[in-house]
């Protein structure tokens, strides 16, 4: 498969936050979040990869799905890494969907938390351009205080972004990344109140991916930083090649 076309010129790289040293992984965060949401989960993958989280958010003018796939990319070029591993959480996943099913050659694997890829209406982001201080409600501290900075700093951004997810269908990203055999797992909390479990295994058995429900106590939507040891040792049960696996 040949290389997809680079970015629009005058695509700016995006702004990161990075920890440890290694294969690179390249952390997208969900809607409405910071990058120093996941420093925690950095911390303890960064014992044995790179870990680079982009502001996926911060674009620079009109927020549009291409926009931020470009800038994705320059980010990438801008940092040297010509194959970097995938982990998307919750809107993330959407981006790294996209990312992947254009350009497979820089993608070695991808892992998407708590992601809903197959539903043609991402009712979540509705309901956040719609009611957003009562998604608020349901967040946790870290989270609720991740959705106010980004609310006061990008609120155009976060509405244009909502409304691609409550738009957007992804079915034939999820053909792309399948014809590009790209290895894929889905990692779900094993009690998620925002997205329902069965959307999970849904994506997964479309993605001929692997499925896996959080073992031990009770996590929530936002366990990758809100338990960021128990995730990661959930995602070194995937044998990652990132991970050394």
């Amino acid at each position: 498969m040949g290389r997809a076309q680079d970015p629009a010129p005058g695509t700016r790289p995006l702004g990161c936050v990075s920890a440890g040293a290694g294969r690179p992984l390249v952390l997208l965060h969900g809607y409405a979040m910071q990058p120093w949401t996941y420093l925690g989960l950095a911390r303890v993958l960064g014992k044995e990869a790179r870990v680079v989280i982009p502001a996926i958010f911060a674009l620079g003018g009109r927020w549009t799905f291409a926009r931020a796939l470009d800038a994705l990319v320059a980010t990438l070029d801008d940092l040297g890494l010509d194959r970097v591993s995938l982990l998307g959480h919750s809107f993330g996943g959407g981006l790294e969907l996209g990312l992947a099913a254009r350009h497979p050659e820089r993608v070695v694997e991808c892992v998407f938390a708590d992601t809903l890829g197959v539903k043609e209406r991402f009712g979540l982001a509705g309901e956040a351009l719609r009611h957003p201080l009562g998604i608020l409600a349901m967040a946790t501290p870290r989270a609720a205080a991740s959705f106010l900075q980004s609310l006061v700093t990008h609120p155009g951004q976060l509405a244009a972004a909502a409304m691609w997810g409550f738009l957007s269908e992804r079915e034939p990203d999820i053909e792309a990344v399948v014809q590009a055999g790209i290895p894929c797992h889905v990692l779900w909390a094993n009690h998620d109140t925002l997205l329902a479990r069965s959307d999970g295994r849904e994506f997964a058995r479309r993605l001929h991916a692997g499925f896996t429900v959080a073992a031990g106590p009770p996590v929530e939507h936002d366990w990758m930083f809100e338990n960021p040891e128990l995730f990661a040792a959930h995602l070194r049960r995937l044998g990652l090649e990132v991970l050394g696996g």
